[in-house]
């Protein structure tokens, strides 16, 4: 008998608390809300127990408030404290003008979102590869220097980090991919372990 795959189990299970999670954002939201959908790699494979988010895209009809925003992170940490902190919102209005909703995510969006609900289906247009270039020029590239300058610097790496560390290593890939593709490296998701 074959064992079940420990992260696939986890990636069923955070499914399902992300559809439970979403059923209240909907009714706190109302019509506000025109749909919600997983993306990353909960959504297309390469999900890990152990250093995934859960990565649920929000497209509202004028965008979340920070007090709003707030409130749906504040109910995810209600209805699971295992799940719950691993939640990470990206959200934007119906024209894709505002919020947090990068251009790589853009992308991950029109290629692999899964719907979780949704009264309008709004599509952005396709970043274009020069956007993705200033993008990745600007906060990606300095957040992964600072991190990459950080853990040089260090003696010793701490538990918490581990996940912070790895990701550290292995994004230079996906921003080099990233770059001369314009998508988003989900399948060099290097999180199964």
């Amino acid at each position: 008998m074959k064992q079940a795959d420990p992260n696939e189990l986890a990636r069923a299970a955070a499914i399902e608390f992300a559809g439970r999670l979403v059923r209240r954002w909907r009714e706190a939201l109302g019509t506000e809300l025109l749909g919600a959908y997983l993306i990353g790699s909960l959504a297309h494979a390469g999900f890990s127990r152990r250093y995934s988010d859960i990565d649920i895209a929000l497209v509202t009809t004028a965008g979340l408030s920070t007090q709003a925003l707030d409130r749906l992170r504040g109910e995810a940490v209600a209805l699971s404290a295992y799940w719950g902190p691993k939640v990470s919102v990206f959200w934007t209005d119906r024209h894709f003008s505002l919020g947090r909703f990068p251009p790589l995510d853009r992308v991950d969006y029109l290629d692999h979102a899964v719907t979780l609900t949704e009264r309008e289906c709004v599509r952005p247009a396709r970043p274009a590869l020069e956007e993705i270039h200033r993008y990745l020029r600007g906060a990606p590239f300095a957040d992964w220097a600072e991190r990459a300058r950080r853990f040089a610097a260090a003696e010793t790496l701490e538990p918490k980090d581990h996940k912070t560390y790895l990701r550290t290593l292995l994004y230079p890939g996906r921003l080099c991919y990233s770059w001369m593709t314009a998508s988003w490296a989900q399948t060099m998701t290097p999180w199964r372990f």
